[in-house]
């Protein structure tokens, strides 16, 4: 069983909508005042209370601070988050928050990432809203995130920059490839605080699955709406993967580019690092372009939790300036390893069952190319003696 979050945005979320939520399924609001603590933030007051939003009750979390004529860069957050005593979990996730949200800005605004101007988003209770959810999040022991399809309001919206549509364009960048809905209500539902959060920390955007519901919590925000302005979050169990018949399905994703001016030598090591940070599994497909231009795709299988990562590695090591992200769902046997003797030794063969039944056998590699060195005779003599092998041991279950 994982203990998973569902978060149901029928009503947008914000950051303080996050805390508040937290906070309703028992967060002490200490776990936000040593985030405020850790990151080094002075005169940041946190307080709650409870509340109603159409007759349900709530928990509004407040972040007063005495710093509004500060503006930091993303290169300034990114410095205060990794120099500060936060836990090495809450950092990482942090990070990936701010990335999503100065990546938004940067493509908005034409700027180099590491000088995009936060603003409103750069201030001391958007670094506690942030971290503080992420802080909340470990405090329950959550293992999974996940979210609701995200409803977008309507209207215009003041800010630093003028008077912008809703959603902000912000929040637009950030919501690339989640499945959202139009509302019809005429404010600003979604922040991209709140679009930041959901996009980093949620693993899928779906229905409420199947799942096991030990207490719920309600986060309010600040508007009053024609509904409930609530962000509800479900704490329970649920299975890790679907699964039946010796089969499991889970999220990945796959993300994917096109590249037509890299030395071949180079995708070696790429590949490489890119396992290296977390993918499942990676390929290369040979295409062409336009002009005639041979070229390759490079496509990575990985976790959703290795998203920025694999992102970070692909940037760095090859030329793309740009990739394709689809959320997949993946579906496997399961396996089991078994080690059989042969004439070459014994070598390891992994099994992948179905309803109990074997139905591929795949001899270890690193295994037989050993054996293979250390007998003197050809690979695929010691491959096909470690299946023959495999298979005469199922025959006798």
């Amino acid at each position: 069983m994982t203990r998973t979050l569902y978060l149901d945005a029928f009503a947008g979320i914000s950051g303080d909508m996050s805390l508040g939520a937290l906070s309703d399924l028992g967060v002490p609001l200490d776990v936000y005042r040593n985030v405020a603590s850790d990151l080094g933030l002075s005169e940041v007051e946190i307080s709650a209370s409870r509340t109603e939003r159409k007759g349900i009750g709530a928990v509004k979390v407040n972040v007063r601070v005495q710093e509004r004529s500060v503006v930091r860069t993303y290169s300034n957050i990114k410095a205060l988050i990794e120099a500060s005593a936060l836990p090495g979990e809450v950092k990482e996730a942090s990070l990936r928050i701010f990335a999503l949200i100065a990546e938004a800005e940067s493509r908005i605004h034409s700027r180099n990432i590491d000088q995009v101007h936060f603003h409103e988003l750069g201030s001391a209770d958007t670094m506690v809203d942030v971290a503080g959810t992420v802080a909340g999040l470990h405090y329950l022991g959550v293992e999974e995130v996940l979210c609701s399809p995200l409803p977008m309001g309507t209207g215009m919206i003041k800010t630093h920059h003028g008077v912008l549509p809703v959603p902000a364009p912000a929040v637009v960048e950030i919501l690339k490839d989640v499945p959202v809905y139009s509302s019809g209500i005429p404010t600003e539902l979604v922040t991209p605080t709140g679009a930041a959060i959901a996009k980093a920390l949620a693993s899928d955007f779906c229905l409420l699955p199947p799942m096991r519901i030990s207490g719920v919590g309600y986060g309010a925000g600040d508007r009053d709406l024609e509904i409930p302005n609530l962000l509800r979050a479900y704490l329970g169990e649920r299975e890790a993967a679907e699964s039946g018949g010796g089969r499991a399905r889970e999220h990945s994703l796959v993300i994917s580019t096109n590249i037509d001016d890299m030395n071949p030598e180079i995708y070696p090591y790429v590949l490489e690092k890119l396992f290296e940070a977390g993918a499942d599994d990676v390929w290369l497909h040979p295409i062409q372009m336009k002009k005639s231009r041979p070229a390759v795709t490079l496509h990575v299988l990985a976790p959703p939790e290795r998203e920025e990562d694999i992102k970070e590695v692909v940037f760095a090591e090859t030329k793309t300036l740009g990739l394709r992200i689809s959320r997949v769902e993946k579906e496997f046997l399961d396996r089991d390893i078994v080690a059989v003797e042969t004439p070459y030794g014994k070598l390891r063969v992994k099994l992948a069952r179905l309803e109990g039944r074997a139905v591929n056998v795949a001899p270890e590699y690193e295994d037989c190319r050993e054996a293979a060195e250390r007998c003197g005779v050809p690979l695929k003599d010691v491959y096909a003696a470690a299946e023959e092998a495999a298979r005469s041991m199922l025959s006798e279950e």
